[in-house]
């Protein structure tokens, strides 16, 4: 049996579309961790990344905290994380947001670095305030950046939230780990098949937030 079978005959049944194991149900298992975890991230991430690169300072400091934070293996975190709380979500949520926070961290910072600094000295000399420069100059011409940190560290969270089976909670990543078990190739196949069309779907997602927040200018020069 091919990888197309696995997939037609994986989608074809309809004891997957219904009840707790559903692909409806466990697909908004899987949106709902990758929501928390990106908002939770977005959260820490931006604010830092944004007065930093405002400022131009703590560029060294950021680098050296994405570079921790990428080495750190995502699922010995969820091991350790399981020991010292035991079964839950926060076990989860710790590595995924710092998987998280990197991308955003750095991308952020990068993009405020990148805005041209005429305008801004411009506003400064108009009498405009820090805050000003910072929400009404410099981000609406860093957003583009800001955006593909912000789609980085949503493709990673869809890709590793799979991790949540592990600790007995929902997601795709149930599909795989039950489909390995039961040696049910099909299961496995239509887990991660689902999992590459939710990143897909992501994709699709911040493409079309970045038509519609930023403008047509900045997208030319970006």
């Amino acid at each position: 049996m091919n990888l197309f079978h696995f997939i037609s005959d994986f989608f074809s049944n309809g004891a997957h579309w219904q009840g707790y194991d559903g692909i409806p149900t466990r697909v908004g298992e899987h949106i709902q961790y990758t929501v928390q975890a990106l908002g939770i991230a977005a959260l820490i991430a931006l604010p830092v990344g944004l007065v930093t690169g405002h400022y131009g300072r703590g560029g060294n400091a950021l680098a050296f905290i994405a570079v921790a934070g990428r080495a750190l293996p995502t699922f010995g975190l969820l091991v350790l994380m399981t020991l010292l709380v035991g079964f839950g979500m926060v076990n989860v949520m710790t590595p995924l947001v710092i998987l998280a926070v990197p991308p955003i961290l750095v991308t952020t910072y990068e993009a405020m670095q990148s805005v041209d600094p005429s305008p801004v000295d411009a506003a400064r000399g108009m009498g405009m305030g820090e805050f000003g420069v910072l929400f009404q100059v410099e981000v609406p011409a860093a957003l583009p950046l800001i955006l593909s940190g912000l789609r980085s560290a949503a493709i990673q969270i869809v890709s590793t939230a799979t991790i949540a089976a592990y600790v007995a909670l929902g997601g795709l990543g149930r599909y795989i780990v039950d489909g390995l078990y039961q040696r049910n190739y099909e299961k496995v196949v239509g887990g991660a098949t689902l999992v590459a069309g939710l990143a897909l779907v992501t994709l699709a997602i911040f493409w079309a937030a970045g038509r519609f927040a930023v403008s047509p200018g900045v997208r030319r020069r970006a």
